[in-house]
C-alpha cells in the first residue's frame, strides 16, 4: 500500500509540475467558462421561473452549471495527453518502470482533480464581485462532488485513450458523441422542464442530472435537500465506475 501511494505521488508530481511552472494553462482553462458566465449568464435573469430553484438568483443557478462544464471538458480531454505520450513513446518508457499501473492512473487523475478544484475556486472568487453569494459550506461540499466527477470522467477518458491508441483521431469523435448528449440531457444549460416529455424522461435516467441539481442545491445552502445526497451518490458511483474502467485499461496496456 505504501509503495502504491508513493508511486501515485510520484506520478502526481511528475504530471503537476509543468502545470504549476506554467500557470497560464490554468488560467486559459478558465477562459471558456468565464465567456459563458459573461455572455450567457446575464440572459438568464430575464427567463421567468427558470431560476426558482436558486431563489431567483441567476448566478446561483448558472455558476454551478459552469463548474460542472469545466469538470467535464477539462477531465475528459486529458486522455488526449495520454494519447500524445503514447505516440511519442513517453508512456511506454514509463510502463517498463517499477511504478504500478493503477498508481499511474491515480497520479494522473488526481492531477486533473487538483487542477479542476483550483479552477473552480478561481471561478467562484472571480464571480463574487459580480453578485454571486453562495452558501460557503455548500460551496466547499460542492468542490468535493466536483472532485468525484473529475475522477469519474478522468478515469473514463484515460480508458478511452488506451482503447483509441491505434486510431487517435477517433478519440474526440467518441468523446463528443457521448459528452454533449450527457450535457444537454442533464438540465445543465436550460431546465429539462422546458423540453418535451421524452427529453424529460431520458434526462431522469442521466446520472449527471442529479449531480447538477445537487450542486445547485449546495450553492443555495439547501443542504438537507434530497438532491444533495442523490447527486453525491451519483458522482460517487460514476467515480467508482470511471476509476475501475481506467485502472482495468491501464493494467492491460501493452508496454
Amino acid at each position: 500500500m505504501t509503495a502504491a501511494l508513493n508511486d501515485a505521488i510520484t506520478i502526481f508530481v511528475r504530471q503537476s509540475l509543468p502545470n504549476w511552472r506554467s500557470p497560464g494553462g490554468l488560467l486559459f482553462g478558465m477562459l471558456q467558462p468565464l465567456v459563458f458566465l459573461g455572455l450567457f449568464g446575464p440572459l438568464l435573469g430575464g427567463v421567468d421561473g427558470m431560476t426558482a430553484t436558486a431563489g431567483g438568483d441567476s448566478w446561483l443557478w448558472f455558476v454551478p452549471a459552469v463548474l460542472i462544464m469545466l469538470a467535464l471538458f477539462g477531465t475528459t480531454g486529458t486522455g488526449y495527453m495520454l494519447l500524445t505520450e503514447m505516440q511519442t513513446g513517453s508512456h511506454e518508457r514509463l510502463l517498463v518502470t517499477p511504478v504500478g499501473r493503477v498508481a499511474m492512473l491515480a497520479g494522473r487523475t488526481l492531477t486533473d482533480v487538483a487542477m479542476l478544484v483550483a479552477q473552480a475556486v478561481l471561478v467562484v472568487l472571480v464571480m463574487l464581485p459580480f453578485g454571486l453569494r453562495p452558501d460557503v459550506f455548500g460551496v466547499l461540499v460542492s468542490f468535493v462532488v466536483l472532485g468525484l466527477l473529475g475522477l469519474a470522467f478522468g478515469g473514463l477518458s484515460h480508458a478511452l485513450a488506451i482503447a483509441c491508441r491505434k486510431h487517435q483521431e477517433s478519440f474526440y469523435m467518441v468523446q463528443s458523441s457521448l459528452l454533449f448528449p450527457l450535457l444537454f440531457l442533464s438540465g445543465l444549460m436550460l431546465p429539462l422542464e422546458y423540453g418535451p416529455g421524452w427529453m424529460q424522461a431520458v434526462g431522469r435516467w442521466n446520472p449527471l442530472t442529479y449531480v447538477v441539481e445537487g450542486i445547485r442545491a449546495l450553492f443555495v445552502g439547501d443542504l438537507a435537500a434530497a438532491a444533495v445526497w442523490q447527486g453525491t451518490l451519483c458522482a460517487l458511483a460514476l467515480a467508482i465506475v470511471g476509476v475501475a474502467l481506467g485502472a482495468r485499461a491501464m493494467r492491460r496496456a501493452n508496454a
